[in-house]
């Protein structure tokens, strides 16, 4: 199984404002800071990361909070919704959470036969809060607030808005190893079983939707996870053989990284296990420091006097 895709590695979403971002992902939604470094193309600029203890793929939410950035809109040709896995029974907590909290919610609802409540973020960010119908034996990241009975696991399902599905469809099946597991109305479930959790990707197949942009509220790319380079490599291959543009191999500190654009507009990358977050950083000070990439260490004090201050 290690020589195949291995479902979702992380999600990248942009954000307005860092200082806000980084409060309710740790303190509302509960999730560990994994790592506090600089956008590579805009090191004035933060990369966070949110996960469980250790950053596993398939836990890891990352955001661009590019400061006062004004507000996207979903809508074709991207992903419009993440969906987080929770424990059974833990809802009612979360719906009481998001009311305590004012963060807008939707009411429990259900799709593919799970039970799932829908909300956004401070920048209207979509994401499913879903109790899976596959066991999630994952250990989550708990707080004084959100306990092992209710914590989020990882990753469920990210959801791909598309005006059609067939060429996407055709990448997940004929490259990543997915399989049509069912459908609902215009929405269908794909699905690898190559790995138990974070192996879900909904297609929405809207033919009149409008295109969506990016900025603040919406999803930047979705990275796939592969075991290490060697077979990065091999998936690069496949990928030129189908005729699509694809970068080298970009070192990421934390993983190497390939990027690619499906044939519907969604940008995709493809991610490592290897070297992990705790390559400088040990497992109890993740998120503690700012680590910048090498490239910007000699311009540290400038850097850290343009980012926001944070708490």
């Amino acid at each position: 199984m290690s020589d195949r895709i291995l479902g979702l590695h992380h999600i990248t979403a942009i954000a307005a404002n860092a200082r806000r971002n980084q409060d309710f992902y740790t303190r509302v939604l509960g999730q560990r800071l994994v790592k506090k470094t600089v956008n590579f193309d805009d090191p004035g600029t933060y990369h966070f990361y949110f996960g469980n203890e250790t950053g596993a793929p398939g836990t890891i939410l990352t955001f661009f909070p590019w400061e006062g950035m004004g507000t996207g809109r979903t809508g074709s040709g991207m992903a419009t919704a993440i969906g987080y896995s929770v424990p059974k029974d833990s809802l009612e907590f979360w719906k009481d959470r998001f009311t305590k909290t004012g963060t807008r919610h939707d009411a429990i609802s259900q799709r593919f036969g799970e039970q799932y409540l829908s909300f956004q973020d401070p920048d209207g960010l979509n994401i499913d809060l879903v109790v899976s119908k596959i066991p999630d034996s994952r250990a989550a990241w708990t707080t004084p607030d959100t306990g092992a009975a209710d914590a989020i696991k990882g990753f469920h399902s990210v959801t791909l808005t598309l005006r059609s599905i067939k060429p996407t469809a055709t990448i997940l099946t004929d490259i990543f190893g997915y399989k049509l597991l069912e459908q609902e109305g215009n929405r269908y479930r794909y699905i690898t079983d190559a790995i138990e959790n974070a192996a879900i990707v909904d297609l929405v197949e809207a033919p009149s939707e409008s295109f969506g942009y990016n900025a603040a509220g919406t999803n930047h790319h979705v990275a796939f996870r592969v075991k290490n380079d060697e077979i990065l490599m091999e998936f690069r291959e496949k990928i030129v053989k189908k005729g699509l543009h694809i970068t080298p191999k970009i070192d990421r500190d934390y993983f190497f990284s390939l990027y690619f654009r499906e044939p519907g507009g969604v940008l995709f990358e493809l991610a490592t296990d290897n070297p992990g977050f705790t390559r400088d950083e040990t497992l109890n000070e993740l998120g503690t420091h700012l680590k910048l990439p090498r490239q910007y260490e000699a311009d540290r004090a400038r850097i850290e006097a343009v980012l926001p201050k944070l708490d």
